[in-house]
């Protein structure tokens, strides 16, 4: 978890920093990022993002951001690993 962000933002205000944050709470727990996956809907679909998870070898599988589309994008999508989303969501809700 990163630190908690305002309601008045959107999914990917300062997502850069948040993401880190994130990653370097794992790795100070010696929980490995490499080969990870980060299941995100749409709202996360950015390039800085993916080029983020590029960075430390996370997969982005990212419903696609119809307002953001972009072949590239659509390198790696798993449809049934996103829709497993749905249910970690409302577990952890």
């Amino acid at each position: 978890m990163s630190e908690p962000v305002s309601g008045n933002h959107n999914d990917l205000f300062d997502i850069e920093v948040h993401f880190k944050e994130v990653t370097a709470t794992l790795e100070c727990s010696d929980i490995c990022v490499d080969g990870l996956f980060l299941n995100a809907d749409a709202g996360f679909d950015s390039q800085k993002l993916r080029d983020t998870c590029e960075a430390k070898r996370i997969i982005a599988n990212f419903a696609e951001n119809k307002r953001n589309s972009n072949s590239d994008n659509r390198d790696y999508f798993d449809q049934k690993l996103y829709l497993e989303r749905y249910s970690i969501e409302i577990t952890n809700a």
